[in-house]
């Protein structure tokens, strides 16, 4: 392996891992960009991002622009003469001069087996459209949205059991192994950068909050994937009416289909184990959680909040307006 002299730039808990592989690897990291410092949690605290506490933990220098746009940013990144920038889950658009200033280039470690997936949010888009696969590939940046030529790819597979959370987790891991080997292969010449087929484009729009409301008219098999593929964030949800006419908005954490549900209107509750009627079968919700309380399974919910059997759902939701 030859040893390079690197600029790494993410923010979330995605982007650790990479950066964890390239330091332990023998590169040399000589500065780390990521989002400024935000207020995060139950007391709005001012926190410095995943990346940001492990690069201060090995002794990195840490810049947070808030904005690569301007010349002088473009310069102070220029004078860090990097072979490489790698870059995973930054949050920053990168300039033609950053993209230019790398021996190198700069690598993006990619959530998605490129062209599917394209945008902020592959990860739930993958599990939310019923993707079988999906994976990471490691791509030359250029100035367009991801879509850069090809180093490196490789597949995990989706099933009927994984979560937003299980499948960033795996990613993340694979991310880092397969963005040192695309170092180590491109800077060796054993890598040739393919350029992402015309065919087969998607694009993972951002997630918003209102994604997560359970839409009862599609089929029961979209709906249990709506709650994996948007817990814990940006959250899913319905809005049930309460004894006093208004509406209570109720966290759905988990879900599956249910076996054989009778026929019924999209969003009636069909028994007391908080079974929903869908378009096209039914779900059961299985972890749920009030305003202010602890989650509790949907069963347990019916016995504290009056919802009779045959409570139209949806219609609660539409009368919430949003």
């Amino acid at each position: 392996m030859t040893p390079l002299r690197l600029v790494f730039m993410g923010t979330p808990d995605f982007a650790v891992p990479s950066l964890r592989a390239l330091a332990d690897a023998g590169h040399e990291v000589v500065c780390v960009y990521s989002q400024p410092p935000r207020p995060a949690g139950r007391g709005q605290q001012i926190q410095k991002s995943p990346v940001h506490r492990f690069a201060e933990e090995r002794g990195i220098p840490v810049r947070t622009p808030k904005s690569l746009r301007n010349a002088e940013a473009q310069a102070e990144f220029a004078e860090l003469k990097a072979d490489a920038a790698v870059v995973a889950a930054y949050g920053l658009i990168l300039p033609q001069p950053i993209l230019d200033a790398p021996r190198l280039g700069c690598l993006n470690v990619h959530g998605s087996l490129l062209p599917r997936w394209r945008g902020a949010a592959p990860i739930q888009r993958a599990i939310l459209a019923g993707d079988a696969e999906t994976g990471i590939t490691i791509m030359q940046m250029d100035i367009g949205l991801d879509t850069g030529a090809m180093l490196l790819k490789d597949a995990v597979p989706i099933s009927a059991e994984t979560t937003a959370s299980s499948l960033h987790d795996a990613l993340a891991d694979m991310g880092a192994r397969l963005i040192v080997e695309a170092l180590d292969g491109l800077a060796a010449g054993r890598l040739t950068a393919e350029p992402q087929p015309e065919a087969g484009v998607t694009y993972a729009a951002k997630l918003t909050r209102e994604d997560g409301r359970l839409d009862w008219t599609r089929d029961a098999a979209y709906v249990e994937r709506q709650v994996r593929a948007l817990t814990p964030w940006p959250g899913c949800w319905f809005d049930a009416p309460t004894p006093t006419g208004g509406v209570e908005r109720i966290k759905v954490l988990k879900a599956e289909l249910a076996p054989d549900p009778r026929k019924a209107a999209p969003g009636t509750l069909l028994d007391d184990r908080l079974t929903i009627a869908c378009a096209d079968g039914g779900v059961r919700l299985t972890l749920v959680q009030r305003p202010g309380k602890a989650p509790v399974d949907g069963a347990a919910l019916l016995r504290g909040f009056a919802l009779p059997v045959g409570t139209r759902l949806g219609d609660a939701a539409c009368s919430a307006g949003n």
